[in-house]
């Protein structure tokens, strides 16, 4: 059995990571700046305190014998840091790898980083930008949708859940963002559907844009719901600093301490 040094194993780590952290094609990066739009290590970076973030699974890859391209992180962004000093966790889905989708070690993930907040009651903040499950991996990627929505339900009134979409939220993926606490849109370029516009056309012959069908809504405003701050180009770190506080407020905490015992963590029901 060949002898590898050390340094040379070091070496091989330091190469692995340096690829995880722009996993994308120069191609599928410039196309989304091209959009106005930011990487999704970009966009952690823009929202947590400097310096405070600690990836979670950043060499994790996909299983599936189907898909011949193994791209490091496999698509998402899983860990936690700080907003203002208070901890959050977080995960951001990276557009530029199999447009977003979700998949088995995708969701793998997501799972591990919901059940971390849960477990020390901290908020986690969701940035999503991505095109539903992963069609190449049948329906292993449908049933993972089935972890992520037991854990929201699980977390809801216990610990704070904040979305922000910063892209296309559709299919499977839309569900989740729905059962939490908070979400933030991106005007221009956000948008949340099951079906899209071609096939609100086909069914029932309407012609709609992904703007008017699934963008930000423009509700007017009444005393019992003021209007939501204007959407931004950027994830603001203000709003989710804001929600953060305010889910460590009072209430929070009440509900919290009326939970007997933090919900045990076991595979969604079939």
């Amino acid at each position: 059995m060949p002898e590898h040094p050390i340094r040379e194993r070091l070496d091989d780590l330091l190469a692995r990571k340096e690829q995880a952290r722009t996993p994308g094609s120069e191609r599928s990066i410039q196309r989304q700046h091209d959009r106005g739009k930011m990487l999704a290590r970009e966009r952690i970076e823009y929202l947590l305190d400097e310096g405070s973030f600690h990836e979670l699974d950043m060499l994790a890859r996909h299983r599936s014998p189907d898909v011949a391209d193994r791209p490091y992180t496999d698509g998402v962004i899983t860990g936690w840091g700080t907003v203002d000093g208070r901890k959050v966790f977080v995960f951001s889905q990276d557009f530029t790898l199999f447009g977003g989708a979700l998949g088995e070690v995708f969701a793998e993930k997501i799972h591990k980083v919901m059940d971390m907040a849960l477990k020390v009651g901290a908020p986690v903040v969701g940035l999503n930008d991505g095109a539903g499950a992963r069609i190449q991996e049948g329906p292993v990627s449908l049933a993972s949708y089935g972890g992520i929505f037991h854990r929201n339900v699980l977390a809801s009134g216990v610990t704070p859940q904040i979305s922000v979409i910063m892209g296309p939220c559709a299919g499977g993926a839309v569900y989740s963002p729905a059962l939490t606490d908070f979400i933030f849109m991106v005007e221009d370029t956000s948008y949340m559907f099951i079906t899209g516009p071609d096939v609100v056309k086909t069914v029932t012959g309407e012609d709609v844009t992904s703007r008017t069908w699934a963008g930000p809504a423009r509700t007017p405003p009444s005393p019992a719901w003021p209007p939501s701050p204007r959407p931004t180009t950027r994830p603001s770190s203000t709003m989710c600093a804001s929600c953060c506080r305010s889910c460590r407020s009072t209430t929070w905490r009440r509900r919290r301490s009326s939970t007997r015992a933090t919900p045990t963590i076991g595979p969604a029901p079939s």
